[in-house]
């Protein structure tokens, strides 16, 4: 098999990739991302393209897969720009996938995409996917669920499988999902137990979390094996912040969810946070997945538990971890993080910037 994949060189994209390489099924992949990666995988080769601009047909002729991981969290203050890559982009694909008559789509929708929870019993696939239309990460990906409800229709063909995970974290993404989500101003080394003596209680808090190689071989199955639709993909234990305190060792303090959401409202409007109040409001309404029909159709068994996945997480932010791609590259944000401040904390991609800096020198 030759599988193409977009966003090969961002947290799941690593996974994916190391996935299907160790697969003998897969003969050649090639890795797409907007900076070409210089990572040495077997069977791999790399290719600057943006699901934006470039010409996707040439890329996935020949494919006999295409896996779409391209997306963008960032800039939160500039919803345009994320909505160009992964809605405009991501039509961009299917078109792409029709044109070239690719036999299958296997596309990373998420949690995200559900409608919020109603209580705390888990959902299986049937859940709508209309997701919180205030955060623009789960409308995108509501609306990508659409476009491929189309597809399908239009292109019975194709054999198309979306995979829904929960967040997905891996040691060496640390450094990139700090960026992302926690901005410049988190001292890495201060992420630690012994110095995190409160946490935040929010009754709401409900989330599962998935380790980047687990999630890298649900996906290698969704493209090796002979399966459709759509599949749940999360670890146990759910988390909450009970289990969260008992990681970190910490002392549950209850806060108020509104006076949570005002703070974090005000650092994200000062450009001191690069998460959206909005973002937090999905976070806390998100549904527990059934991951039922991944263990039975798919045959996915996940190797690391929840808190294996988020410990990795904390202890990678700790010690800066980082994996040799442009996206997860410990200075992605430049020296001393200059280009998360010059970038304006949320107002565009500090990646891109420093990359153009390296490119101008």
């Amino acid at each position: 098999m030759r599988v193409v994949v977009t966003g090969a060189t961002g947290n799941v994209g690593t996974g994916v990739v190391d996935a299907l390489a160790a697969d003998p099924e897969v003969t050649s992949i090639l890795g797409l991302a907007r900076r070409k990666a210089d990572r040495a995988v077997p069977k791999t080769e790399w290719a600057a393209a943006d699901v934006r601009t470039d010409d996707l047909g040439a890329l996935f002729r020949g494919a006999d897969a295409v896996v779409h991981l391209a997306w963008l969290f960032q800039p939160t203050h500039q919803p345009t720009v994320t909505w160009e890559t992964n809605a405009i982009g991501s039509s961009r694909v299917l078109e792409a996938v029709a044109a070239e008559r690719v036999p299958a789509l296997v596309y990373a929708s998420s949690v995200g995409a559900y409608s919020p929870r109603r209580d705390e019993r888990p959902v299986t696939e049937s859940w709508p996917t209309n997701g919180w239309p205030w955060a623009g990460y789960t409308r995108e990906k509501a609306y990508v669920e659409r476009l491929l409800d189309t597809f399908e229709q239009q292109h019975p063909q194709c054999r198309v499988v979306r995979l829904r995970p929960a967040f997905i974290f891996q040691r060496g993404s640390a450094s990139a999902q700090r960026r992302l989500f926690a901005g410049p101003l988190l001292p890495n080394r201060l992420v630690r137990p012994d110095l995190i003596p409160v946490l935040p209680d929010i009754p709401e808090l409900l989330f599962q979390a998935v380790h980047t190689a687990d999630a890298g071989e649900a996906f290698r199955l969704a493209v090796t094996r002979k399966v459709a639709g759509p599949f749940n993909i999360a670890a146990d234990p759910v988390l909450d912040t009970a289990r969260l305190s008992e990681l970190l060792g910490a002392r549950r303090v209850r806060v108020p969810t509104r006076l949570l959401r005002s703070g974090l409202a005000a650092a994200w409007l000062l450009r001191l946070l690069p998460v959206s109040p909005q973002l937090l409001d999905a976070f806390l309404r998100i549904p527990v997945l059934d991951t039922t029909r991944a263990h039975t159709e798919l045959g996915w068994q996940p190797h690391h538990s929840s808190l294996d996945a988020v410990r990795e997480l904390l202890e990678g932010i700790r010690t800066s971890a980082a994996i040799d791609t442009p996206p997860l590259a410990r200075h992605a944000g430049g020296p001393l993080r200059i280009d998360e401040f010059a970038s304006g904390v949320g107002g565009s991609d500090p990646v891109d910037r420093s990359a153009a800096n390296s490119h101008r020198s």
